[in-house]
């Protein structure tokens, strides 16, 4: 139980600061831009990473889980407690996220929004469904297929989680402009949820299938090209 509170606990604080520093600085155009939203995303993962990572791996992203899985780091049972845990999690940052927004004068969320994705008319770029797919699909790769590499030896444990920070910092320079960047279906579901805009709910379906798909990419490439080296060289 200990590591599903965890994963809820670092979902809510991915969602509430990504989402937020989007959300509350006004977006692309806004105060922090490209660079400060995604060092925000970044941060938030660095910081989880320190405190709970000896709890529960701190993934706080079912993306991230279905890629251990698939690389029989977890079982079955734990990885849907994870990605429940995740879910509320990422409700709950959305929640808190939300109730923030309603205290200021920034005006109604539907408007301000809470981070979401999309695609289409609310994509920056205006990128169409399947680019939105196909670049979640590519970043979430990239993401995923870091964490099981850099996780993977115990001598750059010390420093995994800076560099998953700086992994997802540098998915998000590319991806803000595209479709917001999700790799993350927890983070993306709940602020779609309650953000109280039909065409968010209506396109997080590609924030949940593309990052999962990137994900079991990411799963069978690394454990054919990297995996058995890796346990080749520990056994000597």
């Amino acid at each position: 139980m200990k590591k599903y509170v965890a994963e809820f606990i670092g979902t809510l604080v991915l969602t509430l600061f990504g989402c937020g520093s989007a959300a509350i600085s006004g977006g692309i155009d806004g105060a922090l831009g490209i660079f400060g939203i995604a060092m925000a995303f970044g941060l938030s993962i660095v910081a989880m990473a320190y405190v709970i990572g000896d709890v529960s791996g701190c993934h706080i992203n079912p993306a991230v889980s279905l890629g251990v899985f698939l690389n029989k780091g977890m079982t079955a049972k734990d990885f849907v407690g994870y990605v429940i845990a995740q879910f509320l999690g990422g409700i709950a940052g959305a929640g808190i996220l939300y109730g923030i927004i309603t205290c200021t004068g920034l005006g109604a969320v539907a408007e301000v929004g809470l981070g979401q994705n999309g695609y289409d008319e609310v994509s920056y770029v205006g990128l169409n469904m399947a680019g939105a797919l196909l670049v979640e699909i590519i970043l979430t790769f990239v993401f995923v297929f870091t964490i099981l590499g850099v996780t993977a030896k115990a001598k750059t444990g010390t420093v995994a989680g800076l560099v998953i920070g700086l992994t997802l910092t540098f998915v998000h320079i590319l991806g803000i402009p595209l479709t917001g960047t999700s790799v993350n279906p927890a983070r993306s579901f709940g602020p779609a949820l309650l953000v109280g805009n039909g065409t968010a709910l209506s396109q997080v379906w590609v924030f949940i299938v593309g990052p999962l798909v990137g994900a079991a990419i990411a799963a069978v490439i690394y454990g054919l090209l990297c995996k058995e080296k890796e346990e080749a060289s520990e056994e000597k």
